[in-house]
């Protein structure tokens, strides 16, 4: 089971996502962290991904790859986290077969009508472990 976080700029969330990923999940599910940037790729790396990759072509062929892929929703958004995200990536991942969990962020100008707003980006981040989890069936 491959699960991809994907994350730009400092990698702070998907950090985040890696560690609640670690701590949550069975040891043999592999996690890889794709950053746009290696700041973000080197953040979630020190969090406990199992591998690394950074750039556009790196995120765009391991999407294809991933049983699940986790970010803030902005990764199926060109141009996102102040142009880092290449339409490249936004398709590679919006049309990838893996089932997508996206924290609802509002940092790109899209709005999710239906979601609870008060909502922290640690609980997110704990929903979509959960998601994950009941998945895979632990």
């Amino acid at each position: 089971m491959l699960v991809a976080v994907i994350d730009g700029q400092g990698g702070g969330i998907g950090r985040s996502v890696v560690e609640k990923l670690k701590n949550s999940l069975p040891g043999d599910i592999r996690i890889i962290a794709l950053g746009t940037n290696s700041l973000a790729t080197s953040n979630m790396l020190k969090a406990g991904a199992n591998d690394g990759a950074t750039g556009e072509n790196a995120i765009v062929f391991n999407a294809a790859r991933a049983d699940f892929i986790i970010g803030a929703v902005g990764i199926i958004s060109a141009n996102s986290m102040l142009g880092e995200l290449t339409p490249a990536i936004a398709r590679a991942v919006a049309e990838s077969p893996a089932k997508k969990i996206l924290l609802p962020l509002n940092r790109c100008n899209i709005i999710i009508a239906g979601v609870d707003k008060s909502g922290s980006l640690p609980e997110m981040i704990d929903k979509a472990v959960q998601i994950i989890g009941e998945y895979i069936k632990i």
